[in-house]
Order: C-alpha cells, then sequence, then structure tokens
C-alpha cells in the first residue's frame, strides 16, 4: 500500500533531479550519449542529419582503416536497376532526415552507439550516374575497403540490386548466410537486357559463391511474381511466404530463422516492400498484404546472438509517401540492425 513514507523517499530521491539524473546503470549510458550538459540535450532537428544521428564522418571514407570504426553507416543512392517506379536513389537523404531513432533498444536492453564506434561517413562514390554495371562496380570496390579495415557495415539504399556487390565483398573469403525480409525473392534472372537489376541480387551471390542459400531465409514472399523466383528452391533457399509467417505465427519464424543461419556469419538484408503499403508506400513495387512494422521488429529482434556482420534498409522512395512513414520505418529497422550488430556473439569492439 502506498503511503507518506514512501512519497517522501521518491521525493528525496527525484524532487529536485533533472531530466539526466537517472539511476539505472544501462540508462546512465543512454544519458551519457543524449545530453550535452546536465539539462540540455542536443536538438535533434538541428545541424547536418545523419543516419541514425550518429557523428558525420566523410573524411573516413577516404583512410585506409575508416578511422578506426566499428560500424560504418553509409548511403546508396542509386536506383538504376528498378523494374518499376524510380526514386529509391533519394532513400538515404530521406533516412537521414528521420530524427529520433534511439539511442536505447528498450526491447533488447541495448544501447548501440555505447557498445560501438560508429559513424555516418557519406555516400558510396559512383563514377557515373548512368551506367548501372559501373555503379555496381564500383559499390563492390568501395565496400571491399571497408572489409579490408574490418569495419561492418550498415546501409541504406538505393534499390536492392546494391546488396549484390555489398555482398560480394563481405562473402569473398567465405559465403555468409542471409536474413531477407521482402516481399520478392530477387532471385530473377537478366531482366531487359541487364543481369543486374533489383529482381535479381542473391541469385547473382549464389553464382559468385558468396552467399550460401542452404544458409538463406527469405521472410513475407507475396505478390505475383512467384514464376520468377524458382532459383530460391532450387537452391535451398528457405521461404516463408506472407501466408506461411501467418500460420506459423512469429516465434516459429524466428526459430526458423535461427535454424536456418545458425553461428556463421549472417547478413540482414530488409526491403520496404516487405511491409504492407499501408506501412511503407513510399517504395517502388509495393504488395499488397505485408507485414506490419511491429512484426518486422519482433522478427529481428529474435535474432539478437546471431553473427551479423553488416545489413542494409533498400528501396525507400520517398515522394511515393507524404507522410514521411517510409523513411520513419526504414529508419527504425537500421536502427533494430544495429542493435543485433553489437548483441553478435562474435562481435568485438575496437581498443
Amino acid at each position: 500500500m502506498y503511503d507518506d513514507k514512501k512519497l517522501e523517499a521518491l521525493r528525496a530521491k527525484y524532487g529536485n533531479a533533472s531530466a539526466s539524473d537517472v539511476f539505472d546503470p544501462e540508462f546512465k549510458k543512454v544519458v551519457l550519449l543524449v545530453f550535452k550538459s546536465r539539462e540540455q540535450r542536443k536538438l535533434p532537428y538541428a545541424d547536418v542529419a545523419t543516419l541514425l544521428g550518429a557523428p558525420y564522418h566523410p573524411e573516413f571514407a577516404t583512410e585506409p582503416k575508416f578511422g578506426g570504426l566499428d560500424v560504418a553507416l553509409l548511403g546508396v543512392p542509386m536506383d538504376l536497376g528498378v523494374t518499376n517506379r524510380a526514386g529509391a536513389r533519394l532513400g538515404p537523404r530521406a533516412v537521414r532526415g528521420v530524427e529520433r531513432i534511439g539511442p536505447y533498444n528498450h526491447a533488447l536492453k541495448v544501447v548501440p552507439f555505447a557498445s560501438c564506434r560508429a559513424a555516418d561517413i557519406g555516400d558510396v562514390p559512383m563514377r557515373s550516374r548512368f551506367s548501372l554495371s559501373s555503379c555496381i562496380e564500383d559499390i563492390a570496390d568501395f565496400y571491399a575497403k571497408v572489409r579490408a579495415a574490418n569495419v561492418l557495415p550498415l546501409s541504406v539504399g538505393g534499390d536492392h540490386s546494391i546488396t549484390f556487390p555489398i555482398l560480394k565483398a563481405l562473402g569473398r573469403d567465405r559465403p555468409v548466410g542471409l536474413v531477407h525480409i521482402d516481399a520478392h525473392c530477387d532471385t530473377g534472372g537478366e531482366y531487359d537486357g541487364s543481369k543486374f537489376n533489383h529482381g535479381g541480387p542473391f541469385r547473382l551471390a549464389v553464382l559468385e559463391g558468396v552467399l550460401d542459400p542452404e544458409r538463406t531465409i527469405q521472410i513475407g514472399i507475396r505478390g505475383p511474381a512467384e514464376f520468377i523466383w524458382e532459383f530460391s528452391y532450387d537452391s535451398g533457399m528457405t521461404v516463408l511466404h506472407i501466408e506461411d509467417v501467418m500460420r506459423m505465427g512469429i516465434d516459429a519464424v524466428i526459430k526458423k530463422a535461427l535454424d536456418v543461419v545458425g553461428d556463421g556469419p549472417t547478413y540482414i538484408s530488409f526491403d520496404v516492400d516487405g511491409l504492407d503499403p499501408a506501412y511503407a508506400p513510399g517504395t517502388g513495387t509495393p504488395e499488397a498484404g505485408g507485414l506490419t512494422p511491429r512484426e518486422c521488429q519482433q522478427i529481428l529482434r529474435g535474432l539478437a546472438g546471431v553473427d551479423v556482420i553488416g545489413g542494409d534498409v533498400v528501396e525507400v522512395a520517398p515522394q511515393y509517401d507524404p507522410t514521411t512513414n517510409t523513411a520513419m520505418v526504414g529508419a527504425q529497422i537500421l536502427f533494430e540492425i544495429l542493435s543485433l550488430i553489437v548483441l553478435g556473439k562474435k562481435f568485438k569492439r575496437k581498443e
């Protein structure tokens, strides 16, 4: 029963406390990141917008060791591989404009920016805004440097064709596993004369020997293009259609994902069209009947402990969404993946 003694104890502890006076050790980590002084936080709408509000260090992109970062957040503003509506080249800018994501992940009880050295290092440099093939080469070359520096990349696209050159760099020494949330399997072949397109990055990655199809799970698949995804089944990928997700339930989906990827290095690729267009209309190929943001968060949070070596959020095309919800959800998913990176059993923060 509440009494005067308890009230007095609360008054003694909190009566003259400021917002930065917290007592839980984990919460204290958040305070040290958020408050510039005892009562003042950085204005979320001030200064240069960055991915997840991370420090902005574009100069690190030209350094051999990338400034000693553990995690590099970067944009890949290229959408030459789309088959429907263009515009994902503006995705990184839109996600950077989202305020107030993190710094505390209450479900996973982690403050990712307190557990790693991370920075927004700008956008991947590309020679041509017109040549898809040269952009693919430039992305692969840049991520090879990231990989050589032992830095884990967390990227915002761009269309889904960017994931192939990223995997080509990260899986160079050994094929990686994949958790892929999407409406589409993206394992199609050459399309309109180009093998590089957002409908085929994972076929290319398997054939390149950088993605292990038997350690790949694709979640939320639906829509009219099922006849294109034969490669997923033939190669041994695990495909969970949206109907499977609804029938199994989220806990069973998580268990299946954990069984598939095991304890090996794993990449997470999140296409915002995996979400129902009610939640993410700002994308090039929306498909009705998709996942909710909460379901996606549950699935990702269930992967805590997996050896996540990088991830991406792709296909944010902000001009189709006047509400900015698509970019906001994309930023939140980016934060979830960052949380998973630092919670990976093999993650070690650099000295």
